[in-house]
């Protein structure tokens, strides 16, 4: 009879520390892009994610898909990530970053300073502006924000964000919206050997194996939207990459073997039956 292995083999995993707040999911999702109100706290519930982002410019103005979002979920349970996302400049970002930290404060919480930092010129693409957004870090850690930055899958400017006082880095693993997966695994594999602070793999994930793949590589969490939002059955998926992110940081945590060239038979060759004479 199989019996289940004693609680003393099982890995024990730290939380996830940003800033000095303690999370169990290493999760997080966003709130755009979802067919309806009720798929989306349908997803947040199964994801079982503690930290939501939330687009500020978009919730201000009511952009399509955003009426009612902020009173959608129950944000006594749920952290707020505001976003500086449709920011094309520096400015442009700090300037919403400070309504974001507002927007949170009504949502009840008063101590929430953090911010995804993203400022991105590029319309095609929607590639983040290193420059850009290394100046508004430089000036949001000045005035007390826990600053998140969207970043291409550069490990010099991850390793600058870091110094300018960043609480973790957000690399691209493709970019937003378009599902091709881990393209950037060989430099966020950079970041994550240097970095002192999380590494959050962000955008372009798109099946559940990709996610577990980035959590292999030693990410410390993920941030998935439009996989999720943009499924068949968003909750089902938010589900599975829920059990994907933990998957690949068990493995993470287990380690893997090592690949070979050769193989390497799994039963013993000694005692073996063999022909007679």
């Amino acid at each position: 009879m199989v019996t289940a292995p004693p609680p003393e083999l099982l890995i024990e995993d730290a939380p996830l520390t940003i800033a000095g707040r303690q999370f169990r999911s290493r999760l997080m999702t966003g709130t755009g892009k979802y067919r309806s109100i009720a798929d989306l706290q349908a997803s947040v519930a199964a994801s079982g994610c503690e930290i939501v982002t939330v687009a500020v410019r978009r919730v201000q103005t009511n952009a399509p898909g955003h009426e009612g979002l902020v009173d959608a979920l129950d944000w006594s349970k749920i952290w707020l990530l505001p976003n500086t996302a449709g920011c094309q400049t520096a400015e442009e970002a700090i300037r919403v970053a400070r309504l974001g930290r507002e927007m949170a404060k009504l949502l009840g919480q008063e101590d929430n300073n953090f911010v995804k930092l993203e400022v991105i010129p590029d319309p095609k693409y929607l590639l983040p502006d290193p420059f850009g957004t290394l100046a508004a870090a430089e000036q949001l850690v000045k005035e007390g924000f826990a600053v998140l930055p969207y970043i291409n899958a550069d490990p010099l400017l991850a390793k600058r964000l870091e110094e300018v006082g960043c609480v973790t880095v957000m690399p691209l693993a493709s970019p937003i919206g378009s599902g091709q997966g881990l393209r950037n695994a060989a430099n966020i594999q950079i970041i994550i050997e240097q970095a002192t602070v999380p590494v959050v793999v962000d955008a372009g994930i798109g099946t559940p194996s990709e996610a577990a793949a980035a959590m292999e590589l030693g990410a410390d969490a993920l941030l998935i939207n439009t996989a999720i939002a943009q499924a068949g059955n968003a909750p089902a998926m938010a589900k599975a990459m829920a059990l994907a992110t933990t998957a690949g940081r068990l493995a993470y945590l287990a380690g893997r073997i090592p690949i070979k060239a050769y193989a390497s038979a799994s039963s013993p060759l000694s005692g073996t039956i063999t022909a007679g004479p």
